[in-house]
């Protein structure tokens, strides 16, 4: 029996302005899976944050964090206790450097956006991971996918990492199907297209997996 699951989804959005923003193609559509599997599971608690979506799980705790800063927040609350943590959100990398706060009117033809580095949230937790506690990560790559994902797994403290090779053929965000690989200390496996909610089935049995095994 699990105590605490936390489980974060969705994209983050970082203003530029009151109307405008920058985010990314998540749909939440994963970690929406990953928490309806998870109440199949014996797990006392599961803490659902979320990024904008309409992909909304019911029967647990939802807890809603539209920017990188706020999602780090709510993680902080809960992540210590946790006994495992999936990081299915897609968070923004990047932020507008500065937030006007009223709308940039279109009376240039052109005009520069500076960025900053928004916290790494995935290396944080596996920096401060307690002993017993799995962490799992995921990654979407559209190049050198296996070499970026060992590198991910490894320098980030992961117990499991769950990677999209992003191509044509295999869109992952927003799609109905997904065709992943799970990479854990043992190396790579290959798991056959599948919808999302059978992906989700398959990450849990890992994570059992991996925590009976410890």
């Amino acid at each position: 029996m699990l105590n605490r699951v936390v489980i974060t989804s969705g994209p983050t959005l970082e203003p530029i302005d009151p109307v405008r923003y920058i985010s990314n193609r998540s749909s939440g559509k994963s970690g929406f899976h990953l928490a309806n599997e998870a109440l199949k599971r014996p797990i006392r608690e599961i803490i659902f944050i979320s990024g904008p979506t309409c992909y909304i799980p019911t029967g647990v705790t939802v807890i809603m964090a539209e920017t990188a800063l706020e999602m780090r927040t709510q993680l902080q609350r809960f992540s210590t206790d946790a006994d495992v943590i999936i990081m299915a959100a897609a968070v923004c990398d990047y932020k507008p450097a500065a937030f006007s706060s009223q709308k940039l009117k279109k009376d240039r033809e052109s005009f520069t956006l500076l960025l900053e580095k928004n916290p790494d949230l995935l290396m944080e937790l596996g920096q401060h991971k307690p002993s017993h506690q799995t962490l799992v990560g995921y990654a979407a790559e559209t190049h050198n996918i296996f070499d970026n994902a060992v590198k991910k797994f490894e320098k980030k403290n992961l117990d499991l990492l769950v990677l999209n090779e992003i191509s044509t053929k295999n869109p992952a965000f927003g799609s109905e199907e997904n065709q992943a690989y799970l990479v854990t200390r043992e190396g790579v496996r290959k798991l056959d297209t599948m919808e999302k909610s059978s992906l989700a089935h398959c990450i849990w049995d890992e994570i059992f997996r991996i925590r009976s095994s410890k």
